[in-house]
């Protein structure tokens, strides 16, 4: 990392700048503010650590100069001791992070892993939203609103690891598509992604068809069945609507899990397998753990990372390009463009079946304009429910608490990512205890 060094202590700018070669960082030293700001028109830095007391220029008027130029350049402000409130106003204008004197060259070292690992990760914001500002779409996935984007990026960092996966989202809203990419950009993505549904199987059938059965285990046992765990051996099992899983099968579920071994019904040969598991639910499966209808412990395993998808009312500027999507899929040669009064019915609708509903409605819109005719899809042509359902309002939003623990899980789930796990390091950001530290993750189901 190229680092300005602006600060007119001579003993501070010779230890620090030493301690930060070091550590293979290439220290550029500026002894007043107007230097300061010369280097900074002149060459390109990846952080600046800033003085407030400096000759020439004061520093938080060298930072507004900075933050004038180059918004983007973290800036991390040196404070003399019993100046927090003039650090405080820094932060408040832009500042990164602050110092205070006398302090210990470990603590900058510190702080500049935080800003290369906050660089790393806005780098890959910048190329996720490069990709989609050239096309809308994201590993078959339509949308470019920042809700959609943050999903984008969270598959981009959790897709290489092997951690298991837990994807929350309201029927319809693409939870499969999102099993798709996490595969799919994975070092499994070579191998058998193997989907499964609770909801399209009887209950009966789940435990036969997920871990397979021995020819006469059963009445209707006719022949051998390779289970859906077998089958994804050295690859990814997706278990949809998980929610729906009977208690002994999600006792039996646990065990591959923890154990990585199963055995068929009927049968005691113990069989080993190598899976990545991706579940969804379109249930809040923490309030299924708290009612008793779903297993703490399985819940806990699946959580690791959480992906929540957004109902299609909370990004409702993705509806114009996903209703050109399903137009473009539909007309089948012919030429449709839509009207401006269908778009506005289409962004008006609350979709409670979300984006498989649009695609059904886009769909049918098509198919009752008159054969032969090419022209515009209007409103007429949309699903005669839009007509009476009323627009999209706050009616049905998560209460106050409900959102706030929302908010709250996905910052923890980001800062996780960020320090990989360094409890010591979230501790620190997050101004917590390590015990209230541990208590929110496992809360959350953010580490197991």
């Amino acid at each position: 990392m190229k680092v300005l060094l602006a600060d007119d202590e001579r003993t501070i700018t010779v230890t620090l700048s030493d301690t930060l070669k070091s550590k293979g960082h290439t220290v550029r030293l500026a002894y007043d503010g107007l230097t300061a700001l010369k280097f900074i028109d002149a060459e390109p830095f990846d952080s600046v650590l800033l003085d407030i007391k400096m000759p020439g220029m004061d520093g938080l008027d060298v930072l507004a100069r900075i933050k004038d130029k180059k918004p983007d350049l973290p800036v991390v402000i040196i404070t003399g001791y019993g100046t927090v409130e003039t650090a405080v106003d820094a932060l408040k204008r832009g500042a990164y992070d602050y110092v205070q004197k006398p302090f210990y060259n470990e603590e900058i070292l510190l702080i500049l892993e935080r800003i290369d690992k906050y660089r790393s990760i806005k780098d890959e914001y910048k190329k996720i939203r490069e990709e989609i500002d050239k096309s809308p779409f994201y590993m078959n996935m339509v949308g470019k609103s920042a809700r959609m984007i943050e999903v984008y990026q969270l598959i981009e960092n959790i897709a290489p690891s092997d951690c298991s996966v837990l994807i929350e989202g309201e029927s319809g809203t693409g939870k499969e598509l999102v099993a798709d990419a996490v595969h799919n950009k994975s070092r499994r993505k070579d191998a058998a992604l193997v989907k499964f549904s609770c909801q399209s199987v009887p209950e009966t059938l789940i435990e036969a068809n997920l871990f397979g059965h021995e020819k006469g285990a059963f009445t209707d046992a006719r022949n051998q069945l390779v289970g859906r765990f077998e089958l994804a051996d050295k690859g990814t099992i997706f278990v949809d609507d998980i929610d729906d899983m009977p208690s002994a099968v999600q006792m039996k579920f646990l065990r591959v899990l923890q154990e990585r071994t199963l055995e068929r019904i009927g049968s005691t040969q113990t069989i080993k397998v190598d899976i990545r598991a991706v579940a969804a639910t379109k249930k809040n499966l923490l309030a299924c753990v708290k009612e008793g209808s779903f297993l703490e412990d399985l819940f806990y395993r699946l959580n690791v990372i959480t992906i929540k998808l957004p109902p299609l009312r909370e990004r409702i500027e993705d509806i114009p390009l996903l209703v050109e999507h399903f137009i473009r899929k539909y007309a089948k040669g012919r030429s449709y463009q839509a009207g401006t009064d269908l778009l506005e019915a289409a962004c008006s609708y609350r979709w409670p079946g979300n984006v498989r509903e649009l695609e059904n409605a886009v769909s049918r819109a098509i198919v009752l304009v008159p054969p032969g005719r090419d022209g515009t899809l209007q409103k007429k042509h949309l699903m005669e429910s839009t007509d009476t359902q009323q627009p999209v309002t706050v009616k049905g939003s998560p209460t106050l608490e409900e959102f706030l623990e929302q908010q709250e899980r996905e910052y923890l789930q980001r800062l996780y990512l960020v320090t990989k796990g360094d409890k010591n390091e979230m501790s620190r950001i997050l101004e917590v205890s390590r015990k209230t530290l541990w208590e929110k993750l496992k809360k959350y189901g953010i580490e197991s």
